[in-house]
Formats: C-alpha cells, structure tokens, sequence
C-alpha cells in the first residue's frame, strides 16, 4: 500500500530566505507579515515583498501560509480588518489563525483563502478538532504536547479531507501550546502580542533569602516541572512514525532563523521524507547522512518532544544556554556573471579561504575563494563588512543561483 506524501512545511523570514526554502525543497512556506503574527520580532514581509514571494512560490509549485495568530485584544481588531483586506489582495493559500473572533472575520472577509487553526489554540483532542472543522478550518495544528499515539486517534475520528499539521523540527516553546508569560513578567513584552524575548533560554541561579550572594544552579530531577530551556525538536530518525500516525503536513520551527538554517533543514527533510516513500531502506541506510547534516546548522541539542510521551529531565539542558554551531553562513548566491558569484555578503571571509557551496540536491561542495571584487570593480582580501555586495571567484567548483555559501568551523576543544 503507498503511503500518502506529507507536506514539507517550512518558515521564512524574508523574501530571501522564502526563495531558499523553495529552492532547497518545500511544498509550503509560511511567513508573517509586519503585524498580527506571534513572531513581531523576526524581519518579516511587508506586503510588496509577500505578494512577490507568494509568485514566486506559486511559480514553482509550492504553497504559501501567512500567519495571523496574535491573540487579539479589542483594539486590535481594526487593524486585523484591514490586514485580512490586503492578505485578499495578495491571494496566499492559507492563513495561520489562533484567535476565534480573527477566525470569524477571515470567514467573512478572504472566505477564499483556507483557514488553517495555530498551535496556540491548544488543540490537544479530536472533539477541538471536530469543532474546528465544523467552523470552516481545512486544517488544524496539533499542540505540542500531543503524543503521537493520541495524534493518530485523532486522525481515525475526524474527516478524512481534514488535515493535521504537526511540528517536525526546531525549538521547543516551554509553555503550553507556546501561551507564555515569562517574556511580559521580565521584560514587559507580551509573547502572546508577537514580541517574544526568550527568557526560557537564559540560565538562571536561585538565593535563599538568609543567604544573600550564595547563587544555587537550578536543577530539575525527574519530578521536577521542566520548565525552562528545552532541546530542539528532532524527528528526522521517526519519519515512518509521523506518516503512520496520519500528519499531513510536517513543519519545521523556526521564523527567526537565518537562509543557512533554512536550507539544512528543508534539503534535509526532503532527502529523507522522499528517500523513505521510495524505499524504507534507502532511509535507513541514509540516516548517518541525514544526522550528519541536521548537525551542520545552529541547534540546541535534540529531542523527540512529547511524541513518545512525557519528556524527561533528559529533554531539558540545564548547564548552559548557548547553540551548537558548527557552519557560518556566508551568503545566497544570486547571479552569475564571467564566472563570478554576485552575493550580498552576511559574515566576514577572506582571499585564500576553503569555504563550501551548498547546493539544493544535496551536495557539497569544497572550494577556495580565489578572488573578491566590490561593486566598484576594485579587489578585496576579505569580505568583513555584513551586507556588502560582492561578486566572488571560486576554484574548484561551480556554483548555481540560489546556492549557499558557507564556512565550517573549526572544532572547539
């Protein structure tokens, strides 16, 4: 019996990153605009850019979610009015809806464009999912807290043109469903208003009251509560799980992040979910390189969440806040003239450096940067300024429009 092909769902912060995402293997991107979207800190797309990336998805095939899930407060509902107005004109597929009175007006206002119901509704059983459909939603985010065990009853007792969309990848929010308070209490920013500021990931001491100055690390044992800074979700070794527990779309986390990371996870998912329907064994023989590759961008260490229940003491990471990194982004490449990579240059290299081109099949490349010109046509040794436009001769490979460039980085002992 064939399996169904899920969804690869990936996020994009910028009309770059939307262009890469598509490039390195999405079926659908989802994007926030410059208001009503739980990630009001990431960059974002004002509405020019997003009716350029829905095109140019729409042109190779590939979906686009915009996300409207602020948790709206009456001052805020105008102004929604008038966003879903202009997300009418600009024609995405679905949005992303967490608020019921937003979902109402939705209905009324772009009936046109599919609802699809946010995580943070906190849908945790099929009877909220029931109700959701009942309402006029194709499709509900199952919350984070939900097994795999439970997803798959959901899927026997809702329709089967309902789909559930599931997390696959990225960071794990500490609180239920992502409703937080921790970011408003510290810093006066409303997480549920789109200006999260992580506290979660800060590392964090308690004092006794009759000992001033004696600051004790906080430990969590296996009756502990595991609030605070969890490892990333990584389902990359349980792709069979998810397809047989009846997800349709797989999503990765991860609105803020940089192209870099973007395109690790996306050409990684989609080797891996395509390998698999082709051949289970094909994607047990391959795991060593899926593995190999999810570990080249940016993470907290790993976890499989909640999906084969309660996490452990052994999800969290209580001796240190900071990522694993092991690859810097360079630059995208754009065109190619005379042989040269023009790119707008995102961290400092130099003459003489092996770096790597990264291309969307899986590839990767080892070259050497023979030559760095400016715009005005005069040579560099490196390339130290952020955002600089440069066009780059590379030796030993070539490269291709939306390439990336990238640096590994040396071990740290």
């Amino acid at each position: 019996m064939s399996q169904k092909r899920p969804e690869l769902l990936i996020p994009a912060s910028s009309l770059e990153v939307l262009k890469t995402a598509v490039m390195f293997g999405a079926d659908a991107v989802y994007i926030g605009g410059e208001a009503f979207g739980l990630r009001a800190k990431a960059k974002n797309f004002s509405m020019e850019d997003m009716k350029k990336g829905v095109e140019f998805a729409h042109a190779h095939g590939v979906k686009v979610h915009v996300t409207v899930n602020i948790l709206a407060h009456n001052d805020d509902l105008p102004g929604v009015e008038e966003y879903l107005k202009e997300l009418k004109e600009v024609g995405p597929d679905a949005l992303i809806i967490a608020d019921p009175g937003v979902f109402e007006l939705a209905k009324e206002i772009c009936p046109e464009i599919q609802r699809h119901v946010s995580t943070q509704a906190n849908n945790t059983n099929y009877a909220t999912y029931q109700f959701w459909w009942k309402q006029g939603a194709s499709r509900v985010v199952s919350a984070r807290e939900l097994s795999l065990r439970e997803i798959k009853e959901i899927r026997e007792r809702i329709p089967a043109e309902m789909e559930i969309e599931s997390f696959i990848h990225g960071a794990m929010c500490i609180s239920y469903s992502g409703r937080c308070l921790l970011s408003n209490f510290f810093t006066g920013r409303d997480a549920n208003q789109g200006a999260c500021t992580h506290p979660c990931r800060w590392k964090y001491s308690i004092v006794e009251e009759t000992r001033p100055g004696e600051y004790m690390p906080v430990y969590e044992n296996e009756r502990g509560t595991y609030i605070f800074n969890s490892k990333d979700l990584c389902m990359i070794e349980h792709i069979p799980e998810m397809i047989n527990a009846g997800i349709d779309s797989f999503k990765i986390e991860g609105r803020m992040k940089t192209a870099l990371y973007v395109a690790t996870v996306a050409r990684t998912y989609r080797k891996a979910i395509d390998d698999y329907l082709e051949d289970p064994q094909k994607y047990r023989d391959n795991m060593p390189w899926y593995l190999d590759q999810i570990s080249n961008c940016t993470y907290r260490q790993f976890t499989t969440g909640f999906y084969f229940g309660k996490p452990t003491e052994e999800s969290q990471i209580y001796d240190s806040n900071t990522y694993v990194k092991e690859y810097t982004y360079l630059g995208i490449v754009g065109e190619i003239c005379d042989g040269r990579c023009k790119i707008e240059q995102r961290n400092k290299f130099s003459v003489g450096e092996t770096i790597e081109i990264m291309k969307p099949d899986g590839e990767n490349v080892e070259v050497t940067v023979k030559r760095i010109i400016n715009e005005e046509g005069e040579d560099q040794e490196s390339a130290p300024h952020s955002k600089q436009v440069l066009y780059i001769e590379l030796e030993g490979g070539q490269a291709s429009p939306y390439d990336i460039l990238r640096r590994q980085e040396p071990e740290v002992q």
